[in-house]
């Protein structure tokens, strides 16, 4: 995937594509606007990866160990590690043979490198989508869990969670498979940016829901107590803090992405809308990223899972 939308970059540094130079540029064209483009050092986006790979192997390693853990909304969890761990492995894996490609350490013909990027974009695609796929599970799990609370276990069991997670990487592949195939189409574009809309305004509805029932649960308590002018004010102002970072960082990470695929769609050829293409590479750190935060917010604050982990790093010593 590259910086015109899904196009090859394995194949442009056969090409003599030059990888990418860590500084800030004002690039322009001779007819067009002058742009900012980010250039991504390939050892930052590199290292980002690795640490991402790194710490969702962690996570992943530690629900595995604990049976305690052993429940839907960690298998979830632990299925949204894998997904940052595949995204992050596919942009190293690509990024690296890029490298190698284009300093000719690598020699492998056209065909074959077109088949092993088909091969990542697919990886890094069907990822990207069971992430997002599981931002949402998770979202809808935790909504269950506080509106049907009495009920949850027996509506969120272990069969339906596994056949939910299924369906979900099934539907990844599939799709991915077919965006990849396809990636020219514009319908194909439109697709993937309504999904990612969705996603948003599904999580967005739940959570904010989520919000106002526990902020009035925190009322029906301070009247219990006759604390009406305390507990509701700092429970909603930590609890709309909470949100907004959580929503804030989805957005952020995964917003500039798909702003880029909806430009693509909606002003391909305008130059303004060139400066936006020029900093895929910044979009695709930026996801990355989100796979560093996401165990921060939906794993590391569990206490079970941190001792957990504590465990395996110990052990691996």
């Amino acid at each position: 995937m590259s910086g015109q939308g899904p196009q090859r970059r394995l194949l442009g540094s056969l090409n003599g594509t030059s990888p990418a130079t860590p500084h800030f540029e004002l690039a322009a064209n001779q007819t067009g606007p002058r742009c900012l483009e980010v250039s991504i050092p390939d050892g930052l986006f590199l290292s980002l990866g690795l640490v991402s790979v790194v710490e969702n192997v962690l996570v992943v390693a530690a629900i595995a160990k604990n049976r305690n853990l052993h429940s839907p909304m960690y298998y979830f969890i632990g299925c949204l590690a894998v997904s940052d761990l595949l995204v992050s492995v596919g942009n190293v894996l690509e990024t690296a043979v890029m490298l190698l490609v284009a300093a000719g350490t690598l020699a492998a013909q056209a065909a074959v490198v077109q088949q092993l990027d088909d091969i990542i974009d697919v990886l890094i695609c069907g990822s990207m989508v069971s992430s997002l796929c599981f931002l949402g599970a998770i979202a809808v799990d935790r909504y269950l869990s506080i509106f049907y609370a009495l009920r949850y276990h027996s509506i969120v069991t272990l069969p339906r969670a596994w056949r939910a997670i299924s369906a979900i990487w099934v539907a990844s592949v599939l799709s991915s498979t077919l965006f990849i195939a396809y990636y020219n189409h514009t319908a194909v574009l439109l697709c993937l940016v309504s999904f990612f809309v969705a996603m948003l305004v599904l999580m967005a509805v739940l959570y904010v829901h989520m919000l106002a029932r526990a902020c009035q649960h925190a009322r029906g308590i301070a009247r219990l107590h006759k604390r009406q002018h305390f507990i509701p004010q700092g429970f909603g102002l930590k609890g709309a803090a909470t949100l907004t970072i959580l929503l804030g960082i989805f957005f952020l990470c995964w917003g500039p992405f798909f702003l880029h695929l909806s430009l693509m769609v909606l002003c391909p050829q305008d130059p303004i809308c060139g400066c936006v293409f020029k900093n895929f590479n910044l979009f695709l750190t930026l996801i990355i990223c989100n796979s560093i935060i996401d165990p921060f917010i939906y794993a590391f604050c569990s206490q079970e899972l941190r001792k957990t982990l504590q465990e395996v790093v110990l052990c691996s010593w």
